[in-house]
C-alpha cells in the first residue's frame, strides 16, 4: 500500500512535459522520444488524429486544432479550425502565430458575425503586423529575430464550407471517394509558394521586373535572392522592410543592394470548397511530410488503415522513407537525437481530420464538444490564450 502511495506522489510531482509524455490518459496526447501524438479525438464534425516529430534543436513546427465557437460571440459561427505553422530560422514566429492567429480570426468573425475569406485574410494581416511589432521592439537587443519566419497553413470548416488559406509550402490534401469505383482520390487544396515551382518563379519575376537576381539557383536549389525557398510567409521581415536588412543583422542575411518594395509577401492564397458527401478526410501537414510522401500515398495510408493513429502512421511512413533514402534502418534513425536529426529529416506535423457529413451539415447548431489542442500537448480550456512554449516538446 505504501509503495503505491509513493508512486502516486511521484506521479503528482513529475514535470508537466513528463506528465504529458507518460500519462495513461490520452487527453493531451502522448510522447515517444521525439514523437508527440494524439491518436484520436473528437472535433465538432467528426474525429481527428494529430502527430508531431521533432528534428531541430528547438521544435520549429507549431500546430493547433480548435473546435467549437469561431467567434467571441455565443451566437456563432461554429466549426473547426486547423493550423500548421512551419517555422524557419527559429521557433519565434510559429509560436507567435499559434498564440495569436486564431484569436484574430475570432475577433473578425465576431465583427462580421460570420466566417468568410475576408475574415481569414484580415486575421493573417493582423498576425503579420503583430509579429512585425515584436521584431521592432526586440531588434535593438535581438536583431536576428528579423530573419525568423514561418509558413502558415490554415483550414476552417464552417457551415458545410471548407476554407483553406496558405503562405509557404505546407500542404492540405482532401481524400474523396469515387462512387463508381470506391477508390479514394487525393485532391490538393492548397497553393504552395516555393521557388522550386516554375509558376512561383514567374510570379516573382513579374513582381520584380528590374531585378534579374530575384531568384537564384544555388547548390541546385532555387532560392529567392539566393536566401530562402518560400516566396510568402509570416515574419522574415529582413526581406520585407529594408530598415531591418542592415547591420547588426548577420552578413549572410544582408542584401548588397537596398530594396524598394517587399521581396516576400504575407498575402495568403485562399480557396473555398463546398464539402460533399463523398469527401472523407483532410490531411494538413508541413512540407516535412510531403518531402517523402506523395499526396496519393498519404491518402492511401489513411484510407487503408483504422482511423485511430492516422497521423502517427503518416509520420512513421515518411520517416521510413527518409531512412531508406539514407540507406539506414528506421530503428536506427529513431535513435538519432534532435539537432543531428535535422540532417535526416525536417520537423514534421500532421493533422488528419475525418468528416462526418451529417455533423458537418448540422455544425452551426451544435454547441459541443469544445476543443483546443496544440501539437506537442498543450491543452487549453475554451477562450484561453496559451503562453508561448518555452524550449522544445
Amino acid at each position: 500500500m505504501l509503495s503505491r502511495l509513493i508512486e502516486f506522489l511521484k506521479a503528482c510531482w513529475r514535470p508537466s512535459s513528463d506528465q504529458y509524455a507518460r500519462s495513461g490518459s490520452d487527453t493531451a496526447g502522448r510522447q515517444d522520444g521525439l514523437l508527440w501524438y494524439k491518436d484520436t479525438g473528437q472535433h465538432l464534425m467528426g474525429e481527428f488524429s494529430m502527430a508531431v516529430v521533432q528534428a531541430n534543436n528547438l521544435l520549429e513546427d507549431q500546430s493547433q486544432i480548435e473546435s467549437g465557437s469561431l467567434s467571441l460571440l455565443d451566437s456563432g459561427p461554429y466549426g473547426t479550425f486547423l493550423g500548421v505553422y512551419d517555422g524557419h530560422g527559429g521557433p519565434e514566429t510559429s509560436r507567435y502565430i499559434n498564440d495569436h492567429l486564431f484569436q484574430h480570426l475570432k475577433r473578425y468573425a465576431s465583427e462580421q458575425n460570420s466566417m468568410s475569406v475576408d475574415v481569414i485574410r484580415k486575421a493573417f494581416q493582423a498576425t503579420e503586423e503583430g509579429f512585425l511589432s515584436v521584431v521592432t521592439k526586440q531588434w535593438p537587443m535581438q536583431p536576428q529575430i528579423a530573419a525568423v519566419g514561418s509558413c502558415c497553413l490554415v483550414g476552417v470548416i464552417c457551415d458545410g464550407t471548407l476554407y483553406v488559406a496558405n503562405l509557404g509550402d505546407s500542404r492540405a490534401v482532401l481524400g474523396r471517394v469515387v462512387k463508381a469505383t470506391g477508390e479514394v482520390l487525393a485532391i490538393q487544396l492548397s497553393s504552395e509558394h516555393n521557388a522550386s515551382i516554375e509558376s512561383v518563379r514567374q510570379e516573382l519575376h513579374s513582381m520584380h521586373p528590374d531585378d534579374s537576381q530575384i531568384v537564384v539557383l544555388k547548390h541546385n536549389v532555387w532560392r529567392v535572392k539566393g536566401l530562402i525557398q518560400i516566396s510568402r510567409s509570416i515574419g522574415d521581415v529582413y526581406l520585407k522592410k529594408p530598415e531591418f536588412n542592415r547591420v547588426p543583422l548577420y552578413a549572410k542575411f544582408r542584401l548588397r543592394e537596398p530594396f524598394k518594395r517587399p521581396i516576400l509577401s504575407s498575402e495568403p492564397s485562399i480557396s473555398v470548397h463546398e464539402l460533399q458527401p463523398h469527401d472523407q478526410f483532410l490531411i494538413f501537414a508541413s512540407d516535412g511530410l510531403w518531402e517523402h510522401l506523395s499526396n496519393q500515398e498519404a491518402v492511401d495510408i489513411v484510407q487503408n488503415h483504422p482511423r485511430s493513429g492516422s497521423a502517427r502512421r503518416l509520420v512513421k511512413a515518411s520517416l521510413q522513407e527518409a531512412a531508406k533514402k539514407r540507406e539506414m534502418r528506421y530503428s536506427d534513425l529513431k535513435k538519432i537525437d534532435r539537432g543531428v536529426r535535422r540532417h535526416f529529416h525536417d520537423d514534421i506535423t500532421v493533422i488528419v481530420v475525418f468528416l462526418d457529413l451529417n455533423l458537418v451539415s448540422r455544425a452551426s447548431t451544435l454547441r459541443s464538444p469544445t476543443l483546443s489542442l496544440r501539437g506537442g500537448g498543450i491543452n487549453l480550456p475554451a477562450k484561453t490564450l496559451a503562453p508561448a512554449q518555452l524550449g522544445s516538446t
